[in-house]
């Protein structure tokens, strides 16, 4: 059975558990990191040094980092579905799911501690308008790319929606301004409608 150790309330955790539900894995998620601990631990550092979650242990293939993960299980699972089998869409896909790393993850995270994780009276407000001008910038790019398109790579749900779709979606939860983005707001609703969505990334942002 495939283990993925956790907590759901992670949008790399829930990354991962998007892709699973995708494809309709028989799964185990075990409860890790943050007020569940047990990333510290031994064991647990032998699957991964970084002692962050997740990690998955795939019938004994334990493999860490969300974005290689959801990589590895569209691949192994769904190739030529979730995982592209033509090798300049992967490429696309690829380049897609880094730029939700490279270019969103930080100033979401800064938005997203301000405003979910940081008590109200100790918030930086200046923080919070420079990450919400800069993923406002950085979205409007994602809105000119899914203007002819209704999923990232054109017909069908991808590997490359996953990380994005799970940033995007706690963007729109943030108390932050949100740029009138059309195709990217069209975009959001077509994946707000799939159950896979619905159960692991439309949570409470705490």
């Amino acid at each position: 059975m495939l283990r993925i150790w956790g907590r759901n309330n992670s949008i790399n955790v829930q990354k991962v558990m998007w892709c699973v539900g995708e494809l309709g894995l028989v799964h185990e998620r075990i409860d890790a990191g943050r007020e569940f601990g047990q990333t510290g631990e031994d064991w647990y550092r032998k699957m991964n040094p970084n002692g962050l979650v997740p990690v998955i242990d795939d019938r004994g293939f334990v493999l860490w980092e969300s974005n290689a993960i959801v990589r590895y299980l569209a691949a192994t699972y769904d190739e030529g579905g979730r995982c592209p089998s033509d090798p300049k869409q992967r490429g696309q896909a690829g380049q897609w799911m880094d730029w939700a790393t490279t270019i969103l993850a930080a100033p979401m995270t800064v938005a997203f501690w301000q405003l979910v994780r940081t008590p109200e009276a100790e918030r930086d407000r200046d923080a919070v308008d420079k990450a919400a001008e800069a993923l406002g910038k950085h979205y409007a790019v994602l809105n000119r790319h899914l203007d002819s398109r209704l999923y990232m790579l054109g017909e069908r749900l991808t590997m490359a929606d996953i990380p994005v779709g799970a940033f995007v979606h706690r963007w729109y939860a943030l108390d932050v301004p949100h740029p009138d983005l059309p195709s990217l707001r069209a975009w959001y609703q077509r994946l707000t409608e799939r159950e896979a969505f619905q159960t692991h990334v439309m949570l409470p942002l705490t």
